[in-house]
């Protein structure tokens, strides 16, 4: 759970049901008004097949019904991945595993459809996914290594100055299952968040140090194109939280285009 600090010194109980409220009746300058912005979100499992799927497709959508952002469009494969009918919408977002049956044609598409302007959003297992297409690995930055901690463990904020990030402070703590990251594209990803490596055993096998550590949630450009990946969100309850989806809100409306940098 997300630790609350308020200058009055009030124990965060009594506060934090009115900042999750908060969240979702913050003035939002400049939000698109629902219909203006689309989102495709793929949820197929070639793979691994997560059970928290069809409640994250109940809470994209509502987050973009609650924001006024975006309005959602969902695919449980990949045949909606063409030239004209991503021309409808602003970002796709994957929640996928293993390798996808995408065309060549498909897969071109798609990097072309990203680089010239529009977003990428990648949860979780969107690491863990099409390891045989090297460009889509580059796009998002990195490819899924193992989950050697599920438990619960402290998250910091990389750049708590981020518009994306700066809403949860420096750092905060939370149960879930923490991806470790091979391939990962440093010089040319912006972390966002990333593990406290002192709230885990390091030693546990199938843990491995690298020099960018454990990074859970960055951006990146592809092209003229805006790339979104968070880590989290194998656990229901992190769905559940205020946090999490305030951080899935922002993450989208990047990579629209809403949030300048």
């Amino acid at each position: 759970m997300r630790r609350f600090v308020t200058a009055l010194g009030l124990p965060a109980i009594l506060i934090a049901g009115l900042i999750a409220g908060a969240y979702w009746f913050r003035p939002h300058t400049g939000l698109a008004k629902i219909g203006s912005k689309r989102l495709l979100y793929l949820t197929m499992s070639a793979g691994f097949k997560h059970d928290v799927i069809p409640f994250s497709r109940e809470i994209v959508k509502q987050i973009g019904e609650k924001s006024g952002a975006f309005e959602t469009d969902f695919a449980d494969d990949v045949t909606p991945f063409t030239a004209e009918n991503l021309r409808n919408y602003d970002a796709v977002m994957f929640y996928t595993t293993g390798e996808l049956p995408f065309t060549d044609v498909q897969k071109q598409i798609l990097m072309e459809y990203l680089a010239a302007g529009h977003g990428f959003v990648g949860v979780h297992s969107a690491t863990d996914t099409c390891y045989n297409w090297g460009a889509y690995g580059q796009m998002l930055g990195g490819y899924f290594d193992g989950h050697p901690w599920h438990q619960m463990v402290t998250v910091d904020v990389s750049d708590p100055d981020d518009k994306i990030t700066k809403f949860l402070g420096k750092s905060f703590q939370l149960n879930d299952e923490i991806y470790q990251i091979d391939d990962f594209e440093a010089p040319s990803t912006r972390v966002l968040l990333h593990l406290d490596p002192m709230s885990v055993d390091r030693t546990k096998p199938g843990a491995h140090t690298r020099y960018y550590n454990w990074p859970l949630a960055w951006t990146r450009r592809w092209g003229k194109g805006r790339v979104f990946y968070n880590a989290l969100g194998h656990e229901k309850a992190v769905w559940e939280s205020d946090w999490f989806q305030q951080l899935m809100l922002n993450g989208i409306e990047w990579s629209m285009g809403d949030f300048k940098e």
